[in-house]
């Protein structure tokens, strides 16, 4: 059986909230999933210690590059992934379509995948509108103090 996360990052990779902050995130997501019929398994904070790649898992499956919008193969990730683990000191990269240095979160990725040193996960929640809608989205930003993404992922 399969598990779905939403995962919500800052848009910063290197930015992490105050503990009070991402308490009150966590509770504000948790209780999206509250409602008759709702469920959530775990909502969770995570502070990364170095800049980490937070996946969609098997959404994630097609890369394009910024600067001539070439194909990047998935193998060129997972390359990086088995060179670096999962955490990154640098995210500029030699993109392999046309050796241009770019960072790896300005690559285009066909499902949203981010890098980051913090996030607030629901693990297989449910509800009618399943994603977090730009409202919802705009408060955990506000409860955290910076803006968010959000990834959905499955694995």
């Amino acid at each position: 059986m399969s598990d779905d996360y939403i995962r919500l990052v800052p848009t910063d990779p290197d930015w992490q909230p105050r503990p009070a902050a991402a308490a009150a995130a966590v509770a504000y997501v948790a209780g999206l999933f509250a409602g008759p019929g709702d469920t959530v398994e775990q909502v969770r904070q995570v502070f990364y210690d170095r800049v980490t790649l937070i996946d969609a898992g098997v959404h994630t499956e097609r890369i394009a590059c910024p600067r001539c919008a070439g194909d990047i193969g998935m193998d060129w990730l997972g390359d990086l992934v088995r060179e670096n683990g999962m955490s990154f000191d640098r995210l500029d990269v030699a993109v392999p379509c046309c050796g241009a240095t770019v960072e790896l979160n300005t690559l285009h990725y066909e499902d949203p995948i981010g890098f980051a040193r913090f996030e607030v996960s629901a693990m297989n929640a449910v509800r009618a509108g399943y994603e977090l809608d730009t409202t919802e989205l705009a408060r955990v930003a506000e409860l955290l103090g910076h803006p968010v993404a959000q990834i959905l992922a499955r694995y």
